[in-house]
């Protein structure tokens, strides 16, 4: 059985206490070869809180993200992660940082379990992996190997993978992607239960993936031409 893990005051992560945890986004400015995708993007983000990037298809949304993550490199500008006002070193970021997308491959040639256990060997949980199965409803395809996965299969798993994550950064790129209404049902209960102590921030044009969040950014207003 899983239970919720609630630390109102400050996060513990890996073993390093996160407390007074912030993401900086400075002057972010990204282009793809002549095209600028996103211009002059600036935006903070405490722990804890819920926001949304929201914009057309294309806009940038993922890219954004991506960003915020570390996958992907601006143009120009700056991330700064901080705690208690001091910037965190590189490796302590991606210790911070769990990511979500439905684009994220995974490793087909293993069974869920072997899957699983590999991936919380190197971004720790607090819960045991046979849990985590069961909480998603996978029980049944414990040793069955990914690649036989419906797409709705994978993306309850790629969910698990970041919001089972002891990190107190989620970043979710269109997270029910895939998702039948069970799945979408599980998902909201993941954020609910798990989450509340977080900085989650989701890229998304579907209010089912986002209802939970109270601070909302529309990408389109980062422009040149507006």
């Amino acid at each position: 059985m899983i239970y919720k893990i609630t630390l109102d005051y400050f996060i513990i992560t890996n073993g390093i206490t996160f407390t007074f945890l912030k993401i900086e986004v400075q002057n972010i400015i990204k282009r793809f070869e002549q095209e600028e995708i996103i211009h002059d993007f600036s935006a903070e983000f405490l722990a804890p809180s819920a926001s949304v990037l929201l914009g057309i298809n294309g806009s940038g949304k993922s890219t954004l993200l991506q960003i915020i993550s570390g996958f992907v490199s601006p143009s120009k500008g700056s991330i700064l992660f901080s705690q208690n006002g001091k910037e965190l070193d590189p490796e302590t970021r991606f210790s911070a940082v769990s990511f979500c997308a439905p684009y994220l491959e995974m490793i087909e040639e293993m069974t869920l379990l072997e899957f699983l256990t590999y991936h919380f060997s190197f971004k720790k949980t607090n819960y045991k992996i046979e849990e985590i199965i069961e909480y998603i409803g996978l029980e049944k395809a414990t040793h069955k190997y990914t690649s036989n996965f419906s797409s709705g299969m994978k993306q309850r798993v790629k969910l698990a993978q970041a919001i089972f994550a002891d990190t107190p950064i989620l970043l979710l790129d269109e997270p029910c992607t895939n998702l039948d209404k069970e799945g979408i049902d599980l998902y909201h209960r993941m954020i609910s239960d798990f989450c509340n102590d977080k900085i989650i921030i989701v890229a998304s044009n579907d209010p089912n993936e986002y209802s939970f969040c109270t601070h909302k950014i529309n990408v389109m207003d980062f422009k040149r031409n507006q």
